[in-house]
C-alpha cells in the first residue's frame, strides 16, 4: 500500500510544498492540508503503518525526521528543531516514540 493508495497525489504535493523552507513544518496546518484529517480512524492507523519505515510498531525520532519523504519521496528531511517538536506533540507518554494511537490522536487534534 503506498500513500497515494489513501490520499490524493495532488493533495501530497501541495501539502509538502508549503513546507519546502526549513523550520516551516506544522504538523496541525500539513495534517489538513494532505486531507489526513478528514480519513477513517482505520485509513489513518494505515497511514501511520506506512511512516513506520522499521515495521516496529513505533515512529521513533529518526523516522520523524523523514516524515515529509513518507509521503513524497523527494520531499526535505525535517530539521532536528522540527522532529523534536513534532515528537514532543505526538509522544504522549513520553516514550521517546510514537505509537498507532498517538498517531492517530495527533491527527484528531489537528
Amino acid at each position: 500500500m503506498s500513500m497515494t493508495d489513501l490520499l490524493h497525489a495532488e493533495d501530497i504535493k501541495k501539502a509538502v510544498g508549503a513546507f519546502t523552507a526549513a523550520e516551516s513544518f506544522d504538523h496541525k496546518k500539513f495534517f489538513q492540508m494532505v486531507g489526513l484529517k478528514k480519513k477513517s480512524p482505520d485509513d489513518v492507523k494505515k497511514v501511520f503503518h506506512i511512516l513506520d519505515k522499521d515495521k516496529s510498531g513505533f515512529i521513533e525520532e529518526e523516522e520523524l525526521g523523514f516524515i515529509l519523504k513518507g509521503f513524497l519521496p523527494d520531499a526535505r528531511d525535517l530539521t532536528t528543531k522540527e522532529t523534536k517538536m513534532l515528537l514532543a506533540a505526538g509522544d504522549k507518554d513520553g516514550d521517546g516514540k510514537i505509537g498507532a494511537d498517538e498517531f492517530s490522536v495527533l491527527v484528531a487534534e489537528s
